[in-house]
């Protein structure tokens, strides 16, 4: 995983809750990189886990939830940074639609060996979009914050539905309809 996700992950985390929190999870987490983490590097996702979880105990808020208020501060960091990828589009659903054909092609190029998750679209209107989400990793509330503050950058709303396709969070369905 990428170190740029570590990064501003601990961002967050001594932005909402304090640098006390983050000494915390890091002191509680048994990591391979000691917490010592740069944008560019390359960390085991077990270690992503391990702070997660720790927060989660801290904290009493479910990984889910962590996940998606995470994910909508790392839209803020793609916003000011690779805004590129953001302003080619002027449509939510088109933006959301060309994930893999776009997106993930550009970030392949700053980031050569992220593992990314794959989004197959299996249904696309004007209005709508169905994508299955596929990852190891089973962020899909990752995944569904940054499709929210999608809708909310360009203005919009809509409603998400998940279905697990694999009870584990591997294989997600993302029913989107804009309102």
């Amino acid at each position: 995983m990428k170190g740029i996700i570590f990064t501003e992950f601990l961002e967050l985390v001594e932005t909402k809750f304090g640098l006390e929190m983050v000494d915390k999870i890091l002191s509680q987490s048994t990591l391979e990189s000691n917490g010592a983490y740069t944008a560019i590097g390359t960390y085991n996702f077990s270690e992503m886990l391990q702070l997660l979880q720790n927060l989660n105990k801290n904290t009493g808020i479910s990984i889910d939830q962590l996940l998606l208020v995470y994910a909508e501060h790392f839209f803020s960091v793609l916003t000011a940074n690779y805004s590129s990828l953001i302003s080619a589009y002027d449509d939510p659903i088109e933006m959301l639609a060309s994930i893999e054909g776009h997106i993930h092609v550009e970030v392949r190029k700053i980031y050569p060996d992220a593992e990314l998750p794959t989004f197959t679209v299996v249904e696309k209107t004007k209005n709508s979009l169905i994508m299955i989400y596929k990852s190891s990793r089973a962020m899909y509330y990752f995944g569904l914050g940054l499709m929210n503050k999608t809708f909310e950058h360009f203005n919009s709303e809509a409603t998400i539905l998940l279905e697990k396709i694999k009870d584990d969070g591997t294989e997600v369905k993302f029913i989107i309809t804009k309102i």
